[in-house]
C-alpha cells in the first residue's frame, strides 16, 4: 500500500461524494480512511449508505481500499486525523479535508518529491510559494494574511524557510507520523505536526515543499476555520511546541 489518505469529516454533506470520487480517481496505490466526527447535516447517513451498499467497509476491515469510522464524541478535526492514523497501513500518509479546496491529483507531485528525498522527511503542499498560481489567485482576506502571518511566526521560532505552515497537505511516511505522538484535537494539529517535524531537523528530517492547487471556500460556503479564534490557537501551538515535546 503506497498511500493512506486520512479524511476527517464533519458536516460535509454537500461535497463528500465528490471529494471521495476525486481521491479514488488519483492513479496511485492507496486506501481512504474516512472518520466522521459526529456530523449532523446528513453526512453520517451518506456514509452509512455507502457501507450498506458495499461501496465501503467498516474501519476494522483491513483489506478494503475505502474504510469508514464513526466517532462517538465530537472532539475536533485533530482527533479524527489521529484516529485515522491509527488505522492507516500505507507507506505514506496525507490528510485530505472533505471539502473541495485542494486537488487530490497533487498527491502525485508530493509523492514524486518524497521519492527524490528518499522519504527521509516530509513534503508539504504549499499555497504560498512566491510566484505560484495558488498564491496569486487567493483573495486577500483575513484567512490569507493569517496564513502568511503564522508562517512568519513559524520561521522565527524554528528557523525554517517554510512558505506555508498551515497547509492541509503534509505528506509523511507513516512511521514518521506515528513517531510524532500527536496530541492535538482541533485545527491546531496541523501546526503541531509542522513544529515537531522542524524539531527533528537535527536527526535528518527535512521538510520539502511543492506548489499545489488551492480553491478556498468562504464561511458562507461552509469553511469551519475562524481566522481570529483558530489563528490565535495556532500561534500558541507553535510557541508551545518550540519548548516542549
Amino acid at each position: 500500500m503506497k498511500l493512506s489518505v486520512l479524511m476527517p469529516v464533519y458536516n460535509e454533506h454537500a461535497t463528500l461524494a465528490e471529494i471521495v470520487r476525486r481521491v479514488q480517481a488519483v492513479p496511485v496505490d492507496k486506501e481512504i480512511i474516512i472518520v466522521d466526527n459526529c456530523s449532523t447535516d446528513g453526512t453520517r447517513e451518506v456514509l452509512q449508505a455507502m457501507l450498506e451498499q458495499g461501496m465501503a467497509s467498516p474501519a476494522e476491515d483491513t483489506v478494503s481500499p475505502l474504510r469508514i469510522c464513526f466517532q462517538t464524541q465530537n472532539q475536533g478535526k485533530g482527533s479524527s486525523v489521529r484516529r485515522a492514523l491509527e488505522l492507516a497501513r500505507g507507506e505514506f500518509v496525507i490528510v485530505q479535508d472533505a471539502d473541495l479546496e485542494y486537488d487530490p491529483q497533487d498527491y502525485q507531485k508530493l509523492l514524486a518529491a518524497a521519492a527524490k528525498g528518499r522519504g527521509s522527511g516530509a513534503v508539504f503542499g504549499t499555497r504560498l510559494m512566491p510566484g505560484s498560481t495558488a498564491r496569486r489567485d487567493q483573495p486577500r482576506t483575513s484567512f490569507f494574511y493569517g496564513r502568511v502571518g503564522l508562517t512568519v511566526v513559524f520561521r522565527l521560532l524554528y528557523g525554517s524557510p517554510l512558505s506555508d505552515v498551515a497547509t492541509c497537505y503534509k505528506l509523511m511516511r507513516r512511521e514518521l507520523a506515528q513517531q510524532l505522538q500527536l496530541r492535538g484535537n482541533g485545527f491546531d494539529l496541523d501546526f503541531e505536526i509542522a513544529a515537531k517535524l522542524a524539531k527533528l531537523s537535527r536527526q535528518g528530517v527535512r521538510i520539502r515543499e511543492v506548489p499545489v492547487s488551492y480553491h478556498p471556500r468562504t464561511e458562507l460556503e461552509g469553511k469551519k476555520i475562524r481566522a481570529l479564534h483558530d489563528g490565535w490557537r495556532a500561534a500558541l501551538t507553535l510557541l508551545k511546541y518550540r519548548f516542549v515535546n
